[in-house]
C-alpha cells in the first residue's frame, strides 16, 4: 500500500475528475484505483449537486448515449433536451463514474483506459 497522499496535487500529477455517487460500488473503485498510484482526484458527488449542463453535454457529445446511460432508448430518437434533463435530476440513470483527464472521458470502471492515461504521463507501461 503506498504512503498517505496529501490533497495537495502537483504539477507533474494529471488532472482526474470522477464524478458519481458515494455510495456506489463502481465510483468508490474508480476513487481507490487512482489514489492506490497516489494522483488526486477531483470527486464530484452527483447526490449533492447535478452534474452541471455543459459537463453532461460534453460527456454526451464524446460517449454518445449508449455509453453514457445504463439503459439508452430503444429507438435512438432522443431529444437531447429532455435526455440531459433527466439525468441531471436523476444520476442512477448515468452509468457511473463518468471520469474525465483533460479531454478524454470514460463511463463506468474502465481501467485499462485509465492505466493507458498514466502510462501516457510516465512515459511507459505501469
Amino acid at each position: 500500500m503506498p504512503a498517505p497522499l496529501g490533497k495537495t496535487p502537483t504539477k507533474k500529477m494529471p488532472k482526474i475528475e470522477v464524478f458519481g455517487l458515494p455510495d456506489s460500488r463502481q465510483t468508490r473503485a474508480a476513487v481507490r484505483f487512482f489514489r492506490e498510484r497516489r494522483i488526486v482526484v477531483t470527486f464530484v458527488d452527483l447526490g449533492k449537486r447535478p452534474i452541471d449542463a455543459a459537463e453532461l453535454r460534453a460527456f454526451l457529445d464524446r460517449l454518445g448515449a449508449d455509453g453514457l446511460l445504463v439503459d439508452p432508448p430503444a429507438d435512438g430518437g432522443i431529444d437531447r433536451g429532455a435526455l440531459l434533463a433527466r439525468v441531471r435530476a436523476d444520476a442512477s440513470l448515468l452509468r457511473l463514474p463518468l471520469v474525465r483527464h483533460g479531454d478524454e472521458v470514460t463511463a463506468g470502471q474502465d481501467e485499462t483506459t485509465w492505466k493507458a492515461w498514466l502510462a501516457r504521463r510516465s512515459g511507459g507501461p505501469r
